[in-house]
């Protein structure tokens, strides 16, 4: 079955074809605001496929509490995925913007659902559940999420292919950053929350904060929630700290502000890592992926110097010189670790086939 996939983020909207044995027929990558609003060039790219598609498979971030696992899409559905835009007001109209998209393009031809939120759907109720009021809870449904769980199921199977591994940590690293607690396949723990706010320090996501800071700054320096809103997804993160929210130009600099940015982002790195393999009860394998985890030498070197404890030993020319899949363990490590190139088209398609057949 040739399944098109439709990545649709934040700033791009990323198209590919994959046969029925997965090798990749045809590629194009859009601007993801402009694919929003004009249909057009999806339209106009999608007359360049090779070969036409069986199947659609579209990355949609939120799928609620309703959504836990790949579904067709049909109106009922996209009715409710709508309604779900409040909870990722970045991610989801583009979504929702591609596959009306694609089915104008592509009539007829069956369009899946897969949700970045459904791997996560596996929590356990300690690990989903803050510790608020009931009616809070059951009112207006405020629960931990998690997100980039296409990612995360992805880079887990590699670790399962490569090492037989049971306990695994995936650390999806790019301008998002969240890291997974993977049990024999299922999730049991994961960084990100309610929103993707919560967890590691990102380009320009600040990650966790105290929730009394922001209230003392909401009343004290009279900061209107919709500031506080832009200012913790867009000016923070490592853009607050070293002016600049790629890694790359942090790495490059050895000023004041970049290594304070580049030590608090190891810092949350390292001891996201060690909560996850202790909800875990240990690790077998440690898993790098996204943008920074696939093409940061220097992260990967530095957060797994502080992981010791758990087992974990990199070889430094392995780590150096890794390009696609591979294990940059030094060879005494009782715990794999692992680069893995992001596939999120890959689990898309694998998810679509596995609905449609």
């Amino acid at each position: 079955m040739r399944v098109l996939v439709a990545n649709a983020g934040s700033s791009s909207l990323k198209l590919s074809l994959l046969d029925a044995g997965d090798a990749e027929l045809w590629n194009r990558e859009l601007d993801a605001p402009r694919a929003a609003v004009e249909p057009g060039p999806v339209a106009e790219a999608l007359t360049e496929l090779p070969e036409p598609p069986d199947a659609v498979g579209h990355r949609i971030v939120h799928g609620g509490q309703r959504f836990q696992a790949a579904v067709l899409l049909d109106r009922d559905v996209l009715s409710a995925l709508q309604e779900l835009t409040a909870l990722a007001p970045l991610h989801q109209p583009k979504s929702l913007a591609a596959v009306d998209a694609v089915s104008r393009a592509l009539p007829g031809v069956p369009e899946v659902a897969c949700f970045d939120t459904g791997f996560h759907a596996t929590l356990p109720a300690a690990a989903a559940t803050y510790a608020l009021p009931r009616h809070w809870r059951e009112r207006y449904g405020v629960r931990r999420f998690g997100f980039h769980g296409l990612s995360h199921a992805y880079a887990s199977g590699r670790a399962r292919d490569f090492a037989a591994a049971r306990r695994v940590v995936t650390c999806h690293l790019g301008a998002g950053a969240s890291l997974c607690a993977v049990l024999d396949g299922r999730s049991i723990d994961t960084t990100m929350g309610f929103t993707p706010l919560e967890g590691l320090t990102m380009a320009t996501r600040s990650g966790s904060v105290d929730p009394g800071l922001l209230l003392w700054l909401q009343d004290q320096a009279n900061l209107p929630p919709q500031e506080m809103a832009d200012a913790l997804e867009h000016e923070s993160g490592l853009a607050a700290l070293a002016g600049t929210p790629d890694m790359r130009e942090v790495l490059s600099r050895n000023d004041p502000d970049a290594r304070l940015a580049l030590d608090v982002y190891v810092h949350r790195l390292r001891v996201g890592i060690g909560a996850m393999a202790a909800a875990l009860g240990g690790l077998d394998a440690l898993v790098f992926t996204g943008g920074v985890g696939e093409r940061s030498p220097r992260v990967r070197q530095l957060a797994c110097e502080g992981l010791s404890h758990l087992g974990v030993a990199i070889d430094t020319s392995l780590n150096e010189t890794a390009t696609g899949d591979r294990n940059v363990a030094a060879g005494a490590s009782p715990v794999a670790v692992l680069v893995v190139r992001a596939r999120e088209d890959l689990e898309i398609a694998h998810q679509s086939r596995a609905l449609l057949r």
